[in-house]
């Protein structure tokens, strides 16, 4: 149990440091200084496979003295290890799908790139929450109905083969079931105000409309409110929509990560350090994610492989022999790593092609 508040501690000491020093005033966060940030939560996460190592190895404040519910074992240093950075990987490289469609909402609500910040911030706040709460009913499952790997399993490959072949269509987020139930509770603002997500009614530029002179529906719903009435921006309904990617993508992730151990420490961890990530990898990567064609055919061949895995596990285990999570981390990598380079080699192709014809 310690062991668990002094991670948890850690991870709000991060975010209180980020949020509260080095982010306190709303700015527009560039590639570079995003940069910078993706290079330090990626080492921070990686570097943290190194306390796994030596928590497990000499069972530092009770870890590895459990068997894994995956496959059964005492996880030793190295086991743990491994299963701990193959965890990572596979949820950091799923999270990139998750930023393309945080890049449509963005763009959809016209959020003002000075507070997107913000709303990533606390979708991750949000989410850990959410995700602690998913993987720890996930662990009870598979410890009572060890069968259910298999559901998972299928799951997953059904998952990942659907999202090979499925085309990305923009949906309308204001559709979304929550959206519109708490539309129902509270007016909204017609536009932004700050980096608030809520404001009372007849307070100094609570609202304006979209154009002069003219009253949008959203006017009209802030009009009929009470002087006083708390009241939502469009900032709280993309936070509110952002949340329920993450859910709905934690459905694939969490799943793909009891693939490889079922340890409650290495899930929550792993996916932790990958969430934390999300945020200043958006910034990198949401103005390049379409040059990454077959970006997107990697992710569907890890899920399908993640869950091939995990209904064959006893087989593959037997045949590989002693490496075989260091054979799966190895394959994670590998289907990652020539899914980048074959869209940047096609990228590169087109270029010239197009240069030419010039």
């Amino acid at each position: 149990m310690l062991v668990w508040l002094l991670f948890i501690g850690l991870i709000l000491f991060l975010l209180m440091l980020d949020l509260g020093v080095f982010h306190r005033k709303a700015h527009v966060v560039t590639t570079k200084e995003a940069m910078k940030w993706s290079a330090m939560w990626i080492s921070l996460g990686i570097s943290f496979a190194a306390f796994i190592y030596f928590g497990y190895e000499y069972r530092w404040l009770g870890l590895g003295v459990s068997p894994d519910p995956i496959d059964g074992a005492m996880n030793n240093g190295y086991e743990a290890a491994i299963k701990y950075l193959t965890g990572y990987i596979v949820e950091e490289s799923l999270s990139v799908d998750n930023i393309f469609v945080i890049s449509m909402l963005f763009g959809f609500f016209a959020v003002p790139a000075i507070y997107r910040h913000r709303v990533l911030f606390w979708g991750i706040i949000g989410a850990i929450v959410l995700r602690g709460v998913m993987i720890t009913a996930g662990v009870k499952l598979i410890a009572e109905f060890h069968w259910i790997i298999y559901i998972f399993g299928a799951f997953l490959v059904i998952t990942g083969i659907k999202m090979l072949f499925a085309r990305t269509e923009k949906s309308d987020p204001n559709k979304n079931i929550l959206v519109r139930a708490a539309k129902r509770i509270l007016p909204v603002t017609s536009q932004f105000h700050g980096e608030h997500f809520f404001v009372r009614a007849g307070q100094p530029e609570s609202y304006e409309s979209e154009k002069p002179g003219e009253k949008t529906e959203r006017d009209e719903q802030v009009e009929k409110a009470k002087k006083g009435t708390l009241m939502m921006t469009p900032l709280a309904i993309v936070l509110i929509v952002v949340e329920t990617t993450d859910v709905i993508f934690a459905v694939d992730s969490i799943p793909a990560i009891f693939s490889i151990t079922a340890d409650p420490f290495l899930v929550f961890t792993s996916n932790i350090w990958a969430i934390l990530g999300l945020r200043s990898l958006y910034f990198v990567l949401a103005g390049l994610i379409r040059r990454f064609r077959y970006l997107k055919l990697s992710l569907s061949i890890i899920l399908v492989f993640v869950g091939v895995k995990m209904l064959l596990a006893e087989q593959l285990k037997h045949i590989l022999g002693e490496y075989f999570n260091l054979y799966i981390l190895a394959i994670v990598l590998s289907i990652l790593a020539c899914g980048v380079l074959a869209s940047l080699i096609v990228g590169r192709h087109n270029n010239n092609n197009i240069k030419n014809k010039e």
